[in-house]
Parts: C-alpha cells; sequence; structure tokens
C-alpha cells in the first residue's frame, strides 16, 4: 500500500482553502547555463512488445510542449496534480515536474498506485488535474464508490491510450464530476494532441484531440507514403517544435524520419476540422484471412456494451487463417461471453471481426504505467486456443 510517507508533495504557496505547500520555490532561473538546442533528457521508450529505444530530447523540446500543455489545459497556482506516471516515463517528467512548475501549482508524486491511498490524496491535497490511462481512473472510481465528495476537486482529466472509447468518457465524467477528454502522444513527441480549453466537449469525447500551436499532423499511405484522403485511416506523422532530438542510435533516427517528419507507427484518421482518432498500431494490425482488423474498433464496440467496463482485443497467429481474434473483457460478474459475442456481432460489424474467443476477467493484466499488457494477452489467447 502506498502510504502518507510515501507521497511528496512539492509546489509553491498554499492555496486558500488548499492543503499546505510544499517544498518551497527557489529564486527563479533567469539565466539558464545551457542552450535551447542542448540535450535535456534521454529516456527509454515504453510497451509490452519490442526492444526499448532511447529517445533523446532538447531544453527546446521539452520547454515547447510544456508552455504548450500549461495553456492547452488552463493551468495556473490554484491548480494540483496527483502523478501516478514514473519519473522513467515522459509522462512522468512532462506532467509530474516540467508543467506543475511552470504553471506554478502543487504536484503530488506517489511510489506508486494505490487506489485507496489516491483517493485519500485527491481530498487532502485538492487535487484538480491528472493525467493517465483508463485503468488509473476506474480503480479511482471504484475505490470512492459513491462518496461522490471524496473526489470533487478534480475538474479536469486527461486519458491516453487506445482504450479511451466515448463510453468511458461519458461515465468518467458524470461519476467524477470533472471534464474528462483523450489525448495521444509518445516519447518521442509527448502529447501530440489534446483538446484546449474551450474546445467542443464532444469533440474531447470521440476523438483525440488536436494538434496545437506549430504542430502539424499527415495521415499517409504506410506503403506509398502518400497522404491519403481526409477520413482514411492511414499512418500518423508528426513534426513540430516538441519533436524529440532522436534517437541514441543513429540508424533508428534514420528509420523513423522522412524529410522532417516523425513516423509514429499509429494508425489513424484526420476529421475535416483536424481532430484526430487513433485506431491503433501497424504492428497491432490483426490479419485474419487476408482481412485486415483494428484491435482498437472491436474494442470500442465490445465497450459500448453496457456490461462491459473496459476490453483488448489481440491476436493469436493460426497456420490457417493467419491470425485469429481474442477478446478479454473487464465486465460485470453476470456477463455471459457468449452471449456478448452475440450482442458483437448483432452491431453492424463485418464478420470476419468478430472475435472467436471472448473471457471475462476480474481485471487486465498490466504494465508499470496501467496500460494493458498485451504481450500476456496475447500469451494467455494462444493457450486458451491450444
Amino acid at each position: 500500500m502506498c502510504s502518507d510517507a510515501a507521497a511528496v508533495v512539492l509546489g509553491g504557496p498554499a492555496r486558500p482553502g488548499g492543503p499546505s505547500a510544499g517544498l518551497p520555490w527557489g529564486a527563479p532561473v533567469t539565466q539558464p547555463a545551457a542552450d535551447g538546442s542542448d540535450l535535456a533528457l534521454a529516456q527509454l521508450t515504453s510497451g509490452s512488445t519490442g526492444s526499448p529505444k532511447v529517445v533523446l530530447h532538447s531544453h527546446r523540446s521539452l520547454g515547447a510542449k510544456t508552455v504548450q500543455m500549461v495553456a492547452a489545459h488552463g493551468l495556473g497556482p490554484g491548480d494540483a496534480t496527483l502523478v501516478q506516471s514514473p519519473m522513467s516515463h515522459i509522462s512522468g517528467v512532462l506532467n509530474g515536474i516540467l508543467v506543475p512548475q511552470a504553471a506554478g501549482m502543487n504536484q503530488v508524486l506517489v511510489d506508486r498506485w494505490d487506489p485507496e491511498a489516491a483517493v485519500r490524496l485527491v481530498r487532502d491535497e485538492a487535487v484538480s488535474f491528472m493525467v493517465g490511462p483508463p485503468t488509473v481512473f476506474l480503480s479511482l472510481m471504484d475505490e470512492a464508490g459513491a462518496d461522490r465528495e471524496a473526489l470533487s476537486t478534480l475538474r479536469l482529466v486527461s486519458c491516453g491510450g487506445t482504450g479511451v472509447t466515448p463510453e468511458f468518457v461519458a461515465d468518467a465524467s458524470s461519476r467524477l464530476g470533472a471534464v474528462v477528454k483523450r489525448s495521444y502522444g509518445c516519447t518521442e513527441v509527448p502529447t501530440v494532441t489534446t483538446a484546449a480549453v474551450g474546445d467542443p466537449s464532444d469533440a474531447a469525447a470521440t476523438t483525440d484531440g488536436r494538434a496545437l500551436g506549430d504542430t502539424e499532423l499527415r495521415v499517409v499511405d504506410p506503403a506509398t507514403r502518400v497522404d491519403v484522403a481526409v477520413g482514411d485511416i492511414g499512418e500518423l506523422w508528426v513534426r513540430g517544435p516538441e519533436l524529440f532530438a532522436g534517437y541514441a542510435e543513429l540508424s533508428q533516427t534514420e528509420d523513423s524520419m522522412e524529410n522532417g517528419w516523425f513516423r509514429t507507427g499509429d494508425l489513424g484518421t484526420l476529421h475535416p476540422q483536424g481532430w484526430l482518432t487513433v485506431v491503433g498500431r501497424i504492428k497491432d494490425v490483426i490479419i485474419r484471412g487476408g482481412e485486415n482488423i483494428s484491435p482498437a474498433e472491436v474494442e470500442r464496440v465490445l465497450e459500448s456494451h453496457p456490461s462491459v467496463q473496459q476490453a483488448v482485443v489481440v491476436g493469436v497467429p493460426d497456420d490457417r487463417l493467419g491470425e485469429r481474434v481474442a477478446a478479454f473483457l473487464v465486465a460485470d460478474a453476470d456477463l455471459d461471453p457468449q452471449a456478448c459475442l452475440g450482442w458483437f456481432t448483432s452491431q453492424g460489424m463485418a464478420k470476419f471481426k468478430s472475435p472467436e474467443l471472448v473471457e471475462r476477467l476480474e481485471s487486465l493484466p498490466v504494465l508499470s504505467l496501467g496500460k494493458p499488457d498485451r504481450s500476456a494477452l496475447r500469451t494467455r489467447a494462444a493457450e486458451l486456443f491450444g
């Protein structure tokens, strides 16, 4: 359990009605010793597949994103954030250190995620802003239960990951009484898209946001490297001031860049107004009998079932079809997986996208940041298929 001693509060002057100040602020640094192009951070990528890469960021790239996010989230000295991401992750660095310090707000850092301790810290430290995957907020809401006052100080929640569905946003918004929005980013280009203060709430719930400032997006056919039509699915390319300086391994940088554009490896669509919807990773696409299946699309349909809280869909190698489709659900105890499968086929989805295996779990295996561990689920699916 995360005890009080495991939570560190950093911040400035005490807010009226809020908690006591944490560590005192020092004098502002007005003459930095580093140049903007100097390297500021070397960080490993995360994920459940593939070997990690060492990502290099400059002071300029981190500074540009920090200023952009403070403005987009509307943060200031009256806010406080609870950070569950470790400092070994770009979200921990950005949302746990840089953004709070630039906004002059308190930050509460915990050594590991514990929902019971988190509910107490949200209340005691008047936490108003949090960033994380859906699993973090589902456990937070479950722990708080019907006690809406326990989390009443939260006003803004930014969720990332392919499991952030409109249904989750609507449910979390209602239960938390806060603005809940989707965001998208990666270690190489943190928080590429999000909804800013004043943006339409429906766009914040149904898309992964839009690029802000000088950040640019393209959606490209991975094979031809030609831009696809608006609304069509392709690989997301990004360039802008927050773009990383490269990988420590030069060949990896060369493989990921195209004339100043970073090829993210993520699949998405751009709407006419510039809103982005990420539908999955190129490497996560399931190819069943020659047909491409986006796990995120299948997950969104499954999570629209009233008894399903979370869904993760993975592919399993198959000698005849190439891959088979397996779905793992966190759902109400009385959910019949086979009945859910029948419901799925009634939603107008193409038959080849239908999972061949549906299993209900009490909880999903997760990585250290709360993202579903798809590698573990692929192993589990392979065992079940036999």
